[in-house]
């Protein structure tokens, strides 16, 4: 018979051993948008469709444009429109079971990958490479609003980056509350300024669609050419981790049960995978608009969207309103998506932190620093050398997803090696999964080296592929050889109530924890080694001496 610490309900702990010092802070700040945490029912009052209204908001990104305009200027509108499918294709596909998760258990993308692969420690490398993600990004947008300031005040391009870096601070500092306000409110506004000048130069100049479609680009000669293809792919893909800022939005999307079933399903397709229908939208109005612009003032100009929509407008109003218009546009999607690269990265960043070092600095530390890393590329004018970077960071963020989306489709529905319910708390994982560690350094390191030649020059434009086959292949393969053994560092809890209640969700019965004495639902908490009481997962993370952490099981 188990001797192991077992709850059948909520019991009066003993005297608490002394909180390591902050945790009260640390619980009371992760309290307003549980950073690191499940998402409790208690808080989730949204409807499905507020949180894909807000989820969808994040992408209200200017870059699309640039990315797409870049692509069509190289390789010729129909590479570039090709290339832009395939990527979205791929995007949604392994976009779909990490939405999925996320929304159902109510977990941001991080504590997905601890459990579909990775391992407690294991995912901390993924973390990093999603914090890179949203200052790039960040920086990417940073850039292109500087150039709207530039145009439109006069400010140096110096002063622009610093201004649009500044500027999200204030508005980052609260979670999901205040950031779900920000995005319904101004989506509106949004969608007008960007599809309205299109609507207009395709009705009032239908020749704009014929040169559109006949570009033929820098590069090509007007036909399909598969490495054209492959290197606009490769170059799209590089958003497939934008799916992780949908999900710190999507993780709060109400139970689902059979009376909300059809709206939440459609709320976490579209805001899901659904959002690259937008972003292939806005890269092929990209495309579109550099054609236009090339016809009208030459090609220098053509891949920055201040310049698209500039001349965009100056075709359907009055000279005086075009600029305010055009800047007002780029400020919105700054704002709008900005806010989310920060408020995603310092998630991100205080992740990884609080697990290798078992402290909490504070969610604010980690938005300083991840603005830290994105004016630096903004002053190192990041935006010349645009499509290198994202060619470049694309391996990894591709060899990540499918990895993670793999072992979900695959190792947990078809194998059944991985467990089905996702698991993220300290004590329950290992420290290190192979599964998905292996596959993806080997997916990323060996499409890496393809990017840059080491394989050849008629294999580098297949890095993307490269990424997605290995990381697909070898995470069903890696679990096979492993025999699913090092997913669950033990599989009992402690606690006698089920985890997800009769409609598979996740149970809402409360515990208090042992160390900071607060509330937390039944997800977030495990059973305390030393004492017969719960411990939550964050004070079990910063658990520097192991005295509440469950052994492994035997």
């Amino acid at each position: 018979m188990s001797t192991e610490p077992r709850l059948a309900e909520v019991t009066e702990p003993e005297p608490a051993q002394q909180a390591a010092p902050g945790t009260d802070q640390a619980v009371k700040e992760t309290l307003e948008d549980y950073t690191l945490r499940f998402a409790p029912r208690s808080y989730r009052r949204w409807t499905p469709m507020v949180v894909a209204t807000t989820a969808l908001g994040g992408i209200a990104y200017m870059a699309d444009f640039s990315i797409g305009a870049g692509i069509g200027l190289a390789h010729g509108t129909g590479n570039a429109l090709l290339a832009i499918g395939v990527a979205a294709v791929v995007i949604f596909v392994t976009g779909f079971p990490l939405a999925y998760y996320g929304a159902r258990y109510n977990i941001d993308l991080d504590l997905i990958t601890r459990g579909s692969g990775f391992g407690y420690f294991g995912s901390v490398l993924t973390s990093v490479i999603f914090a890179s993600f949203t200052f790039i990004f960040f920086a990417l947008e940073g850039s292109i609003m500087a150039q709207g300031l530039k145009l439109g005040l006069g400010l140096p391009l110096w002063l622009g980056y610093l201004v649009s870096t500044l500027m999200v601070i204030p508005l980052v500092i609260y979670g999901m509350a205040a950031l779900s306000k920000l995005q319904v409110w101004t989506t509106p506004v949004w969608l007008l300024l960007m599809v309205g000048p299109l609507v207009y130069l395709v009705a009032t100049d239908p020749g704009s669609v014929d040169r559109f479609l006949a570009y033929a680009g820098t590069d090509g000669d007007g036909g399909v050419n598969t490495a054209s293809v492959l290197l606009g792919a490769g170059v799209c893909l590089s958003l497939i981790a934008q799916i992780g800022e949908q999900i710190d939005y999507l993780r709060f999307m109400p139970p689902k049960t059979e009376a909300n079933k059809r709206s939440w399903w459609t709320a976490v397709v579209m805001a899901g995978p659904g959002w690259v229908v937008l972003g292939a939208l806005k890269q092929a109005i990209g495309v579109f608009l550099a054609v236009y612009i090339i016809a009208e003032v030459g090609a220098s100009a053509a891949p920055e969207p201040i310049q698209q929509f500039k001349h965009a407008f100056d075709a359907m109003m009055p000279s005086w309103i075009v600029l305010p218009l055009a800047v007002a546009l780029v400020v919105i999607s700054q704002i709008k998506i900005n806010v989310t690269n920060a408020y995603s990265g310092s998630l991100a960043w205080t992740n990884s932190f609080t697990r290798v070092t078992r402290r909490y600095p504070g969610r604010m530390v980690f938005v300083l620093v991840n603005l830290g890393f994105a004016l630096a590329l903004m002053e190192a004018d990041m935006f010349s050398f645009l499509n290198s970077i994202l060619g470049f960071y694309s391996n990894c963020a591709i060899a990540w997803v499918v990895t993670v989306a793999t072992d979900i489709g695959i190792n947990k529905y078809v194998l059944k090696l991985s467990p089905h319910a996702p698991e993220f708390r300290r004590g329950m994982l290992y420290a290190v999964n192979p599964v998905g560690v292996v596959s993806f350094v080997a997916a990323s390191g060996l499409s890496i080296a393809m990017y840059f030649h080491a394989l050849g020059d008629t294999l580098q434009p297949y890095s993307p592929v490269a990424a997605a086959v290995i990381a697909f292949v070898l995470t069903p393969l890696m679990a096979v050889v492993t025999k699913g053994r090092y997913y669950l560092r033990r599989t009992d809890d402690g606690i006698a109530e089920p985890l997800l209640d009769e409609d598979g969700n996740p149970s809402a019965v409360t515990y208090e924890c042992h160390v900071c004495r607060q509330q937390f639902e039944r997800p977030d908490v495990a059973a305390c080694l030393t004492h017969d009481a719960v411990v939550c997962s964050l004070c079990l993370s910063t658990d520097k001496v192991g005295d509440h952490v469950l052994p492994a099981a035997v």
